[in-house]
């Protein structure tokens, strides 16, 4: 007697596309269980369809792709985008006619990311406040390559999902050291948007500034020049708490980090909470809340964190947002997740 065949497993393509990896999976639409999944380096690949093809000749052929959707990092505008950190161009039709789908969707790095973070447990609470269980707007913050930004609106029902390019919007200095830095950056780059001063990929640039306002030793200076990433070499001195320059650049750009994440919880009037996602801000979710561990006042205790303080400081609001919770995302693979829970809805309701 012969076995009856077995029933295709349906799956969705999922991306989550940033300016330094690409991250692509498949997941099974019942279960949602990854099938498969891969990181690229996005700037070892000259486009998108390369790094996708590079991905799916690598993949099972069994499942059946119901629908795709994919995070990408920059100014989505009729489901066409060109990214902000990488020289691609993505049109979601001409994937969609690539990979004979009818159902393709572009989405906002940060909506995807946003999408994830609240299908998740993993994180670490870095401002309680009181926030509204149900009924509230939600918020995105996230510092990486860039500085990405989302709203979660609620309708009465569910959150809408709005994506921003909100990081690009004018650098406001809010000190003389922050104002000495925008000056330097404005040489170099003209227009200073808070992307070119709250990103993972910025840190060096704001060391450089105390390293020429404070000096550095020759073994912390070389430790930074020569390292593959001299972002991650700034980050490691200031945790170490072995070079001052360092641990005044991270004190900055958390500062600065947390000033625009209070701007976005204002601007959507997120009560119901903001999300700080990213990377760099999970592994610095401690010092993002409480400060540096080398930061002590006298009788052992910490000074205030400067991303909160940064974040409740404005001025009449600061009661506000004084409510406002405030959580890092510490899973690492939320915005992956969040384009897969997109796919998965979109597949289920096309059937």
């Amino acid at each position: 007697m012969r076995k009856a065949p077995r029933a295709r497993v349906d799956a969705v393509l999922a991306g989550d596309v940033g300016g330094t990896r690409a991250r692509f999976a498949l997941v099974e639409v019942k279960s949602k269980k990854i099938l498969h999944e891969a990181v690229l380096s996005s700037q070892e690949h000259p486009s998108f369809d390369s790094a996708l093809r590079r991905f799916l000749s690598e993949a099972p052929r069994g499942p059946r792709i119901r629908a795709a959707s994919f995070g990408i990092a920059g100014p989505i505008v009729h489901q066409r985008v060109r990214t902000t950190n990488l020289p691609w161009r993505i049109d979601a039709r001409a994937v969609a006619r690539d990979l004979n789908l009818p159902n393709v969707t572009l989405l906002n790095d940060l909506v995807a990311v946003g999408l994830g973070a609240m299908a998740t447990h993993k994180l670490s609470v870095i401002h309680r406040g009181r926030p509204k269980r149900t009924g509230a707007n939600l918020a995105a913050i996230a510092a990486g390559t860039g500085l990405g930004e989302a709203a979660f609106v609620w309708d009465g029902s569910k959150h809408v999902p709005c994506a921003t390019e909100g990081s690009h919007v004018d650098f406001a200095p809010r000190t003389p050291i922050e104002g000495e830095l925008r000056d330097k950056l404005a040489i170099e780059f003209g227009h200073v948007s808070y992307e070119r001063v709250a990103s993972g990929s910025t840190i060096n640039a704001i060391y450089n500034l105390f390293d020429q306002r404070i000096g550095e030793s020759k073994d912390n200076a070389a430790r930074v020049a020569t390292a593959s990433d001299p972002n991650v070499a700034v980050v490691e001195l200031a945790l170490e708490g072995s070079s001052e320059a360092a641990m005044c650049a991270i004190d900055l750009w958390a500062s600065v980090y947390g000033a625009e994440a209070g701007n976005l919880a204002l601007k959507c009037l997120a009560t119901g909470g903001v999300y700080v996602c990213g990377g760099v801000s999970a592994r610095l979710a401690k010092v993002l809340a409480a400060g540096l561990p080398s930061r002590r006042r006298a009788g052992g205790q910490r000074a205030p964190s400067p991303f909160v303080e940064a974040f409740l400081d404005k001025g009449r609001m600061r009661p506000l947002l004084e409510n406002i919770p405030v959580a890092v995302v510490t899973e690492p693979l939320a915005g992956l997740r969040g384009a897969a829970v997109h796919a998965i809805q979109a597949a289920v309701s096309s059937r």
